[in-house]
């Protein structure tokens, strides 16, 4: 398939047509799609705030919100306003550096961690080969910030919701990188764009998840666990340590915390699209419509259908996991501080070393099948 429209080599000619030099107009295309990249995760954490309050409430049998604009699209909103306006309290005895740092160490990893996800085939602001990797150290750096807002607050259940966040992050991202070498393992890359390309060709039949079931579960549920939801949400378990690291935070900084975490839901939501569900691919592969209608591929209506529901497939499966994330929070029950850790160490982690084994063996007898 004709690899279709490249905004940045358009937008930067477009700019060389007018005069304006090579260098110049790079340099004018540089911050585009980073100020694209944090209004569209924004946009994504305002969608989902809403998408949490409709599902909760018909889950609930209740109506959720309604007369904030049309459906209560306008309640997220709200939300963010109010965090905005309300007072910033700094506890006496705290750090206040450390306080101040630590949910800004959380919130900009996972920004930062959209660069390397395709929207299509050059809808992607950095095609890198250690792209998922990249996203793995990324979400790394989140527990340094929760540890430092528990111990900067100078409050044992703020310390101990730290601890918590950190133990769970580091039981989880084990079996999350197993998951991911395995499919590195079919694809030969750690590129987002090479993975997706591996699974095209065959429409949905093509796409990770039928090779990689197991793996799916374990991704999503240590997906899952990262971004800390139910029944993985120990850290900031209301019945046991009060708010964990968020309780001596108000104001902005007690909403990063939850910018950080429906922005990583997303984000994590868009990572298992792209790994298992085969990303920008429609179910149907459009070449053979195209070859079909009699529709040559470097057709430019074609080429702009294709960018367009290349988009539209990404964020629709993206947001059928993050609307099962959600249904989740208020169907299972919350797990205990023990049991999160032997799902982690004694179950997942022995799952994905057998899964990862399992995949190398069956690249090696079908590799026709498994990307030998």
């Amino acid at each position: 398939m004709n690899s279709g429209i490249d905004l940045q080599e358009i937008f930067i000619q477009s700019l060389m047509d007018l005069g304006i030099p090579p260098g110049a107009a790079k340099a004018i295309w540089l911050p585009l799609p980073m100020l694209l990249m944090i209004m569209g995760a924004t946009v994504g954490v305002l969608v989902s705030v809403w998408l949490e309050r409709k599902i909760s409430a018909a889950a609930q049998q209740r109506i959720g919100p309604e007369f904030m604009g049309p459906f209560g699209v306008l309640a997220p909103v709200a939300d963010g306003l109010k965090l905005i306006f309300k007072e910033d309290i700094l506890p006496a005895k705290s750090d206040s550096l450390l306080f101040t740092l630590g949910p800004v160490i959380v919130v900009i990893p996972v920004f930062l961690s959209y660069m390397i996800v395709p929207f299509g085939q050059n809808l992607v602001i950095t095609n890198i080969g250690m792209g998922v990797f990249l996203w793995i150290a990324f979400s790394s750096i989140a527990p340094i910030g929760l540890l430092m807002s528990g111990y900067a607050s100078n409050n044992k259940y703020s310390l101990l919701g730290g601890l918590r966040a950190a133990a769970q992050s580091i039981s989880y991202e084990i079996p999350l990188s197993l998951s991911v070498i395995a499919i590195a393992m079919m694809s030969n890359s750690l590129s987002t764009i090479d993975i997706v390309q591996q699974q095209s060709g065959y429409g949905i039949l093509g796409w990770n998840i039928w090779r990689q079931p197991v793996g799916f579960l374990i991704f999503w549920i240590a997906a899952l666990a990262e971004c800390e939801r139910i029944p993985f949400d120990l850290p900031e378990a209301e019945e046991e340590i009060v708010a964990g690291y968020q309780t001596e935070y108000s104001g902005m900084k007690f909403g990063l915390f939850y910018v950080g975490s429906y922005v990583n839901l997303v984000l994590s939501a868009l990572i298992v699209a792209v790994l298992y569900l085969g990303g920008w691919d429609f179910p149907i592969p459009i070449s053979a419509i195209a070859s079909i209608l009699g529709i040559s591929e470097t057709n430019p209506f074609l080429q702009i259908v294709t960018a367009s529901l290349g988009i539209t497939m990404t964020l629709l499966k993206a947001y059928f996991l993050i609307f099962i994330a959600i249904l989740m929070r208020w169907t299972v029950p919350r797990v205990r501080i023990d049991q999160l850790l032997n799902l982690g160490w004694k179950f997942l982690l022995p799952v994905s070393l057998v899964n990862l084994l399992l995949t190398a063996a069956l690249k090696l007898a079908f590799p026709f099948a498994f990307g030998g």
